[in-house]
């Protein structure tokens, strides 16, 4: 491992470490989910069918460039008296730029927030006082998958969006070679969850990512994910699942209350 990979987890890690802190906020939501599908974070239509419709816009601090789309938050309000102690969990699709609050959720997340009978009191609210924590995201076994932008023109341009990121995790590089090779060429984050490239190999394509989570970080390889006759809007799988947690680094913002459940 390079030394300028070993500082550059340092960096990222210095960043991510208090991930699992518990926070205090607000959250509004947004009356339709279809309000997240042309979000900041490239997923388009898809996202719809992400985590049972609970999606969330999160503030810049943790939309984090785009490297926080797909990340998980486990969300309550706190009022005990409509809402439950275990909330819900939201994943991010797009960014939030209302300093009001730090997520603005769909309205079946909100709603989720409440314990049985209560949905209707909890919309109510409009804008909730909640705290919330990252959680690792749990994709039911589903393994990371790669889908060709409709963007992509073969064989001079290739954009791909990453799904089913599990774990508590982020993609902070990716890499892209044909099968077989040892000539890697680099993608560059074009916004939100979406990777490209103008510099595209020919035949099978494998990649590579780097994966942090918390201080942690390492190489995932997919030795063989496109086909030679890859097509737009077409989702691939990696093989790979990726399923780490970010380790905890951060006690003197955790005031013990909250535990992940």
């Amino acid at each position: 491992m390079s030394l300028f990979f070993l500082v550059f987890l340092l960096l990222v890690s210095s960043v991510t470490a208090c991930d699992r802190c518990v926070h205090q906020s607000k959250v509004a939501y947004f009356s339709s989910a279809s309000a997240l599908l042309s979000g900041a974070c490239g997923y388009g239509n898809l996202a719809i069918g992400f985590n049972g419709g609970r999606l969330a816009a999160a503030v810049p601090k943790l939309y984090n460039n785009g490297a926080g789309c797909g990340a998980c938050y486990q969300i309550r309000c706190k009022d005990p008296k409509i809402c439950s102690k275990h909330g819900t969990t939201v994943m991010v699709t797009d960014l939030n730029t209302n300093n009001q609050t730090d997520f603005v959720i769909s309205s079946r997340a909100f709603m989720a927030m409440a314990i049985e009978g209560k949905a209707k009191d909890v919309l109510k609210l409009g804008i909730a006082d909640v705290e919330y924590k990252r959680v690792p995201c749990d994709y039911k076994g589903k393994n990371l998958a790669v889908r060709v932008d409709e963007s992509s023109q073969k064989p001079n341009y290739l954009a791909i969006s990453i799904f089913y990121q599990g774990g508590q995790t982020e993609i902070v590089s990716v890499d892209v070679a044909q099968v077989g090779s040892s000539n890697w060429n680099f993608l560059t984050r074009n916004h939100g969850a979406i990777w490209d490239t103008s510099r595209v190999p020919s035949g099978a394509l494998q990649f590579r990512f780097v994966v942090t989570a918390g201080y942690d970080g390492k190489w995932i390889w997919a030795k063989s994910v496109l086909p030679p006759d890859w097509k737009n809007g077409v989702i691939y799988d990696t093989g790979v699942q990726i399923t780490d947690i970010a380790q905890e680094g951060c006690s003197p913002c955790d005031d013990g209350s909250w535990r992940l459940t």
